[in-house]
């Protein structure tokens, strides 16, 4: 094999006619791409760039430039004012370095790349997934925070558009954060269908952006009927051939220093600027001299082989070298991507080398591939790896060094130092947790909050203002606060009858929850009450144990928000101070879980970034009508009375705030301490009146405990398909607008806009609160006979405030 981009013969035909795969579009698409077969359940087929210097070596030349002509149309497109405010984001691995190149092209803007390789103490700013990926996890961690909390233009580069979902991911989870007027998508091909480019479209009319595209080739791929089938098994046909030909064992290993500028990045992982580039561009000169100085004589025929996300570093330095050697210098990189490698000129991956991964990646050890490299008829290697690459398994028997040396006569070994971002110093403290009477009104040996005071800041909004902006992205629901419901008389009347008659139910309840906690954890569990909802029910939990053993449990209450995880340096605290293995989350009740999936991914990413462990993310709830959790006092739907108010059954302690300008990345979530409540104050009062009960039904308790190891507890997440069913019934297609149980139900009266409430037919007493607010708000109350939950609120989809009469109601639809 002479050439990987093939004798001559399109390097797609071999799939192609196998698969009955057709390629269509522009005139020269196929010059641009092959095909190959992944090793890869989630699809059959991977279009392989002629020009992207990953899989197929190029003349870095070719590379570099036609990553900077799409730079210079994004710049003709945006106008020289909006691409100096403009960040460009390049997507690991395969499209660092043709964003780099985007970024180059652009000349005004600073770019950023995401990456699979977390970094210890740097904060991720976003992360999203790419579902057809064999590594699915992208993080964004730019050394400056405020790189991507700019409004100006921002640029999404990646080397092949095909669906658009990876994109909509980024998009979604930047825009919830940091809202733009601008996006522009570039990418080598647009392969997308007309049903991805109008979702696209949609897309971004719901966000109120620009979303514009810009690649080089546009085309469409025909897959026919059970392709995936036929593709694995003709990788399962073929991988027993998948061999490397023509071993030359014995090839020289040598160490060239290239005299990288100290402190300047390795790339754009942590973000690179203009005046890193400039940097970049004065040292590059030396350093491909000392490289062409370490050649073997006579050499004909060199590659710059980069490493996985380290594709640009290797890509200038190889360009600089092919413009002062004789020599012809071709580029490409190592890769993580699986894939079949057919000798055969129409197929564009000709021979794969495997090693294993030398760089202590954070998902563990595994695979990695160099395509196209052995068989290429390279005299001389020079490979470029970063410095926490620089490993033992590099250097290794079966590592890349020695398989490459297998091949090639000679390998020249070339370290870029890994950038270490600076991070600013965490204090060694932080503040012990807020009790009462100073914040809340709940005794100070109840809970300690771990919760900064926002007392003195004004926080709240009209509910029908910040229902708009959350829903167009303008914000997220905790920047802000709705205005405290103040409750009518009628209305508190009906909380207190709520309570008298319900309250032996949560007392049973309390005591199933907490003698389940107390048997299966052992010990002296550490409460953790998620704020604020859980909070009352971490107290009775406290009482429960205390009244009954005359054990005193420890009680925090920390922060959780939807999409932004749970409070971090609440839980750094936590682990400073207790065992995380004795800690046990509390909250009121379950919906359709998202608290509780958004409690396991958050726990899982601080293990990853923080390094402690331990932490269970199990939530133990006083009802679970949603089946999400293994620990409850039930799974009925009830109501519970601290559901029908806000703060002032919830220590008069507001919902928890998370706003940049308010909370910095050291500090604990915020709050507020509504002190001018406390006329109206019955938080205390709640908590006696159900532990008053706890007496009476002791018995009752200890006869649901002993029934509930034969009972079968796991979750079957049942209300989450209930909501998903009901999302696509009434057309809102938003699982976040369903609020499923009385409880959230009271939620949405109280701090949403409400479009309809769904109540179970013959529903009785425990909705009389739903039945009074939804009648002061002038929302339909709908029946239905088959409704898994006692009631079910539905916030008002695509809501504007135009979509509500002058008083501020609901349209009853």
């Amino acid at each position: 094999m002479k050439n990987a981009v093939n004798d001559g013969v399109w390097s797609g035909t071999w799939v192609a006619r196998r698969l009955g795969v057709e390629l269509e579009g522009d005139e020269h698409l196929t010059d641009l791409l092959g095909m190959a077969l992944r090793r890869n359940p989630k699809r059959a087929h991977l279009l392989v760039s002629h020009v992207l210097g990953k899989h197929v070596p190029q003349s870095p030349a070719v590379v570099h430039g036609h990553g900077v002509r799409l730079g210079h149309r994004v710049r003709a497109l945006l106008g020289d004012a909006e691409a100096a405010r403009t960040v460009v984001l390049g997507y690991a691995e395969t499209a660092t370095g043709l964003g780099h190149s985007v970024a180059d092209g652009l000349a005004l803007a600073p770019y950023l790349h995401s990456t699979r390789r977390p970094v210890a103490g740097v904060t991720p700013a976003g992360g999203f997934e790419e579902s057809h990926s064999h590594a699915t996890s992208h993080l964004l961690l730019p050394e400056d925070p405020a790189l991507l909390a700019g409004d100006g233009p921002l640029v999404l580069v990646d080397d092949e558009f095909s669906t658009g979902n990876t994109v909509l991911n980024t998009i979604r989870e930047l825009h919830a954060r940091h809202p733009r007027r601008c996006y522009v998508v570039v990418a080598l091909v647009d392969m997308r269908s007309a049903e991805d480019t109008a979702r696209l479209d949609r897309f971004a009319a719901e966000i109120g952006a620009r979303v514009d595209l810009v690649a080089a080739a546009s085309g469409t791929v025909r897959l026919p009927e059970g392709v995936l089938e036929k593709g694995q098994a003709l990788v399962a046909e073929h991988e027993r051939a998948d061999a490397v030909p023509g071993a030359v064992p014995g090839g020289a290993v040598s160490r060239v220093e290239l005299g990288w500028p100290a402190g300047l990045p390795d790339g754009g992982r942590h973000g690179f600027t203009p005046a890193h580039r400039a940097r970049l561009e004065a040292a590059l000169p030396g350093m491909a001299a000392r490289i062409a100085d370490a050649l073997p004589d006579g050499s004909r025929r060199v590659l710059v082989l980069g490493f996985e996300e380290l594709m640009y570093a290797p890509l200038r330095l190889a360009a600089e070298l092919e413009r002062t050697v004789p020599a012809e210098v071709r580029y490409s990189t190592t890769t993580r991507s699986p894939v079949l490698a057919v000798d055969d000129p129409g197929y564009a991956i000709r021979t794969r080398l495997a090693f294993p991964a030398h760089d202590d990646p954070a998902d563990g050890p595994g695979e990695r591939y160099a395509y196209n490299v052995a068989g290429a008829g390279f005299d001389t290697v020079v490979a470029v790896v970063d410095s926490a690459a620089d490993t033992p398994a590099l250097h290794a028997p079966d590592g890349l060094l020695a398989r490459l040396a297998a091949h090639v006569p000679h390998v020249l070994l070339a370290v870029v130092p890994a950038h270490e971002p600076h991070l600013p110093e965490r204090p060694a403290m932080l503040p012990e947790p807020l009790r009462g009477p100073a914040f809340s009104s709940y005794a100070p040996d109840e809970v300690g909050w771990l919760l900064q005071d926002l007392s003195a800041v004004s926080l709240e909004a009209p509910t029908e203002e910040r229902e708009e902006a959350v829903q167009n992205g303008g914000a997220h629901y905790a920047e802000s606060l709705p205005v405290e419901y103040q409750p009518s008389e009628r209305y508190q009347a009906l909380f207190h009858a709520a309570l008298e008659t319900s309250a032996d139910r949560i007392a049973r309840a309390v005591g199933v929850v907490t003698e389940t906690v107390l048997t299966e954890r052992g010990g002296t569990p550490v409460l953790v009450s998620l704020a604020r909802a859980g909070t009352p029910v971490g107290v009775l939990m406290r009482r429960w144990a205390e009244q009954r053993y005359g054990t005193e449990l420890p009680h925090y209450a920390v922060s959780i928000v939807r999409g932004r995880g749970i409070d971090a340096n609440a839980l750094r605290w936590l682990a400073a101070h207790h065992d995380p293995r004795d800690v046990v989350f509390v909250d009121g009740w379950t919906g359709k879980g998202a608290i509780t999936r958004e409690l396991a991914a958050a726990i899982e990413e601080f293990e990853r970034v923080q390094g402690v462990t331990g932490f269970d993310p199990e939530i133990a709830v006083l009802a679970d009508p949603g089946s999400c959790v293994r620990t409850y006092g039930t799974r009925d739907d009830f109501l519970i009375p601290s559901a029908c108010l806000n703060s002032t059954v919830s220590g008069l302690i507001s919902r928890t705030v998370l706003r940049a300008d308010l909370v910095g990345p050291d500090d604990f979530h915020g709050a507020k301490f509504y002190r001018e409540l406390a006329d109206a104050d019955v938080s205390v009062a709640f908590l006696d009146a159900v532990s008053a009960r706890f007496a009476g039904v002791r018995d009752e308790v200890d006869a649901a405990v002993k029934e509930l190891p034969a009972e079968d507890r796991t979750p079957t997440w049942e209300g989450w398909r209930a909501v998903e069913r009901i999302s696509e019934e009434y057309g809102i297609h938003d699982v976040n607008l369903v609020k499923p149980g009385v409880g959230e139900t009271t939620r949405v009266l109280l701090r949403r806009v409400p479009w309809k409430i769904l109540a179970k037919a013959g529903a009785g007493p425990d909705l009389d609160h739903v039945r009074l607010l939804a009648e002061q708000r002038g929302v339909p109350v709908e029946e239905v006979d088959d409704l898994p939950y006692t009631c079910v609120g539905l916030i008002h989809p695509k809501y504007t405030r135009g979509a509500t009469g002058a008083d501020g109601r609901a349209v009853n639809v």
